[in-house]
């Protein structure tokens, strides 16, 4: 799902976060909830209390899956640019120390400054 090289993702919609607690459950640690979470059409990305997971869905079958996991503790900054009249979508670019820069497009209905919000009492 995040390119790395390109800065980039697909555009993800968001999903209740109880609807990804299956896939990312055997990663979460003591303590660790999930915040928010969005869908692409077989990937998808949630925020938790402590980092960001993205889950790249792989292969035909989609039993493989990439995970990446985004630790708050190496975030930098963050920008965020909300949905307008006629542009609907939101951005989100994190910027990672030793990682760069990592953007994810969330399409319109997602509340993004209570995610900045949440980001920044965890980076903070």
């Amino acid at each position: 799902m995040i390119d790395f090289q390109n800065n980039s993702v697909f555009k993800l919609s968001p999903v209740e976060p109880e609807s990804q607690m299956n896939r990312v459950a055997p990663l979460l640690i003591e303590g660790e909830y999930i915040v928010a979470a969005f869908k692409a059409i077989r990937d998808s990305v949630v925020f938790t209390n402590k980092r960001v997971i993205a889950m790249n869905v792989q292969g035909i079958t989609g039993k493989k899956v990439d995970y990446t996991s985004l630790p708050y503790s190496k975030i930098q900054a963050y920008s965020v640019e909300t949905a307008g009249t006629f542009d609907l979508d939101c951005e989100l670019d994190l910027f990672f120390s030793a990682l760069g820069h990592v953007r994810f497009e969330l399409r319109g209905g997602c509340d993004v400054r209570a995610l900045c919000r949440a980001i920044s009492e965890y980076i903070l």
